[in-house]
């Protein structure tokens, strides 16, 4: 099977870029399942139940979200009406203040509907906020997902520190088909597949104005950055670029065959 992941969509130039993005590879290159990374779709700011769907609808299989999850208040009642849309698995629960969404999926593919896909979401605890234990919690939603007969699993993990996405990808080699890094926003040309089988990238980049800084407007970061007063971020604006993965795995076990690292400019 083959997996189209999209690292964090920045406002409406990521939004925009991805959109074209999947018209080009999609089709030709057979795509069974698409995922993208969605926390910064908002203006930046988290994610919106419309942006949500109008993704779901455009062919999207799974979002995926991070620190910016809760950003918009909007979206925590959407998080009950959907399977689809994820959190990282690793925020506390607790019986007396209910968890809203979920940490993990399973998707079929609308190609082949026999093609199943687990999606596992973790976030790290390096320079990030302290969460329980993103590999223990990796560990305990594979499990869970290994009993229902899902051979095919990705995990997305948010982090900041390249050592801790590193780190995570070898506890995980072997157990599941890809490890992709998202938050920092930068694409690395580390892909690889590691001993065990698995597909690992330390970061998948964004989507979004690359003419920027992160994604945002470069004049507002410098501002922050000469002053040390709080400013509030904008996105650039502008062409949107994307970047992304395409995986591929081997159904009958799961295994990685081929990870290919892709940074563009999107061209309407």
């Amino acid at each position: 099977m083959k997996i189209l992941f999209f690292g964090d969509v920045y406002g409406k130039p990521g939004r925009d870029a991805v959109k074209v993005a999947l018209r080009k590879w999609t089709g030709p290159e057979d795509i069974d399942f698409v995922i993208v990374n969605g926390e910064n779709m908002a203006h930046g700011h988290g994610i919106l139940p419309e942006q949500a769907q109008e993704f779901f609808d455009l062919g999207v299989d799974v979002i995926t979200t991070g620190n910016h999850a809760w950003d918009q208040k909007q979206i925590v009642p959407f998080m009950a009406t959907t399977t689809r849309l994820l959190r990282p698995a690793n925020y506390p629960d607790h019986p007396q203040y209910a968890l809203p969404g979920r940490g993990s999926t399973v998707v079929q593919s609308r190609r082949d509907p026999s093609k199943k896909l687990g999606v596992i979401q973790v976030m790290g605890r390096v320079f990030m906020p302290s969460l329980d234990c993103p590999f223990r919690c990796a560990e305990a939603e594979l499990e869970r997902l290994e009993k229902a007969n899902v051979e095919c699993v990705l995990v997305d993990f948010h982090g900041e520190a390249t050592s801790e996405k590193q780190a995570i990808a070898h506890f995980l080699d072997g157990k599941v088909g890809a490890v992709v890094g998202t938050h920092s926003h930068v694409q690395t040309a580390d892909e690889r597949i590691l001993a065990g089988g698995t597909a690992a990238i330390t970061d998948v980049g964004m989507c979004g104005c690359f003419d920027s800084v992160i994604g945002v407007k470069k004049e507002l970061s410098i501002q922050k950055f000469l002053t040390q007063r709080p400013v509030r971020y904008e996105p650039a604006e502008g062409s949107g670029g994307y970047g992304c993965v395409i995986i591929e795995l081997d159904d009958s076990t799961g295994k990685a065959v081929s990870i290919r690292r892709i940074r563009e400019v999107a061209v309407t």
